[in-house]
């Protein structure tokens, strides 16, 4: 595993693998599962996707509304492009996740001193991962019954990847998500909002640089789902019957009855 991230070969991918790229030279990484064959499940904004099914059947002025102009037609796998209507998550072959950049696997279960190296977010967890076949059926059964809507903070690709490898579910809707990335982002201004009255007494601009990424590193471990105590497991089969958040409380204070007992 890299310092920063983890690029891989294809040869190396498993199916269930957790996989990235980077998009918009480095700005953001977009998150997936490699199920095999050549393919991934994955989650994006709903208005930038179309499906074959729908490709076929629509007219082309209703089709150019629905179809991002960055999405072309894949020319080698006809069910590249597959999803239900009104939903995220989509079937695309490797080439057309990838979009031409670099491979990249997420790691589970690194150890916190891991974590903490790993400057920038959405690239490991501490949280470990279910079995491999756990985290295709999940996929793949969202893939017919769709993970929500999309939220760039609190229901993006990381999170829909984390899922899947893990089935883990924050019970604090109004938060951050499970997603790394999204972490960073509000980690980032708060460390440096934070360790801007240090300035007063640290008068090293290098010892304020420190104190600031040091703090955010803190910042993103406190949100990473392996060490936060507001997740819950939850089936995916519930998942797609668009589980709420009460019933969510309800699986965990009964959960914690059980344990304490």
């Amino acid at each position: 595993m890299g310092l920063l991230t983890n690029k891989v070969e294809r040869g190396e991918l498993k199916p269930g693998d957790h996989i990235y790229t980077y998009r918009a030279v480095f700005a953001y990484s977009h998150h997936g599962v490699f199920v095999g064959g050549c393919k991934v499940v994955h989650f994006k904004p709903e208005h930038t996707l179309i499906s074959p099914t729908l490709a076929s059947s629509s007219s082309s002025s209703s089709v150019s509304e629905l179809n991002d102009s960055s999405e072309a037609p894949c020319s080698k796998f006809p069910d590249c492009g597959y999803k239900q209507p009104k939903s995220g998550v989509v079937l695309s072959c490797l080439d057309c996740f990838l979009k031409k950049g670099s491979l990249y696997r997420f790691e589970y279960g690194v150890s916190s001193s891991i974590f903490l190296t790993r400057f920038r977010g959405g690239t490991c967890t501490t949280a470990s991962s279910d079995p491999l076949q756990t985290v295709i059926h999940r996929a793949m059964h969202l893939l017919q019954n769709g993970f929500g809507n999309y939220d760039v903070f609190q229901n993006n690709c990381e999170d829909f990847a984390l899922y899947c490898k893990t089935g883990l579910l924050i019970l604090d809707k109004n938060g951050v998500g499970r997603s790394g990335q999204a972490s960073s982002m509000i980690g980032a201004p708060l460390a440096a909002l934070l360790s801007s009255p240090l300035t007063l007494l640290i008068p090293n601009p290098i010892g304020v640089a420190t104190v600031t990424a040091g703090m955010y590193c803190v910042s993103r471990y406190a949100t990473d789902i392996g060490v936060r105590n507001d997740v819950i497991k939850v089936p995916v089969e519930d998942l797609a019957l668009n589980l709420g958040i009460k019933t969510l409380k309800k699986k965990r204070k009964a959960f914690d009855t059980s344990i304490s007992r």
